[in-house]
C-alpha cells in the first residue's frame, strides 16, 4: 500500500511540457477570439448609432408633420421664413401643443439619444433645411437632419458621418 501511494504522488501533477503546451493552446485561442470580440463591440455600436439616427430623424419628421397640420388647420400662424422644423433638438423633448392641436404639449422624444462614437462630447452634427444634403457645417436656424460627427469608418467601409 505504501508503494502505491508513492507512485500516485508522483503522477498527480502536470509536467512542465504539459503546462507549456496548455499555455500555448490558450494563447492561440485568445489571439483568435480577441479580434472577433472587437468586431462584435464595434458592430453593436453601429447598430446603436443607426437606431439613434432613426429615432431622431423620425422625431424631426413627426414634428414637421404636426407643424404642417397645425398650419393647415389654422391653429398656428407661421412666420414667413419658418420651415416647420425645430430650432434645437431640445424642442423635441420639451414638446409643443401647436396652438391647441393637442390638449397637451406633444413630446417627440423622451431624451436625445447619444452618439455611441462621440468620444469628445461634440454632440450631433446638424443640418438646416437650407443646407446642402451632405454639408458638415450647420447653417443655423432650423434642424432638418442630424449626423454623427465621428470621423471613424464603419465595418462596411463607409464613414459614420455620412450615415
Amino acid at each position: 500500500m505504501g508503494k502505491l501511494r508513492q507512485a500516485l504522488r508522483f503522477q498527480l501533477g502536470l509536467t512542465f511540457i504539459e503546462l507549456v503546451l496548455a499555455m500555448a493552446i490558450l494563447s492561440v485561442i485568445a489571439a483568435v477570439t480577441m479580434p472577433l470580440a472587437e468586431i462584435a463591440v464595434k458592430r453593436g455600436k453601429e447598430v446603436e448609432l443607426r437606431r439613434a439616427l432613426r429615432e431622431i430623424r423620425g422625431a424631426l419628421d413627426e414634428y414637421h408633420a404636426d407643424w404642417s397640420r397645425a398650419v393647415r388647420e389654422r391653429r398656428y400662424i407661421p412666420s414667413i421664413d419658418e420651415t416647420g422644423y425645430p430650432e434645437t433638438l431640445e424642442e423635441l423633448v420639451t414638446g409643443n401643443d401647436w396652438g391647441g392641436l393637442y390638449p397637451y404639449k406633444r413630446k417627440y422624444l423622451r431624451r436625445i439619444p447619444s452618439d455611441p462614437f462621440d468620444r469628445w462630447d461634440q454632440g450631433w452634427g446638424m443640418r438646416a433645411y437650407k443646407d446642402d444634403p451632405d454639408s458638415t457645417v450647420y447653417g443655423g436656424g432650423d434642424i432638418y437632419d442630424v449626423f454623427s460627427q465621428s470621423d471613424g469608418v464603419a465595418l462596411d467601409g463607409t464613414s459614420y458621418n455620412t450615415w
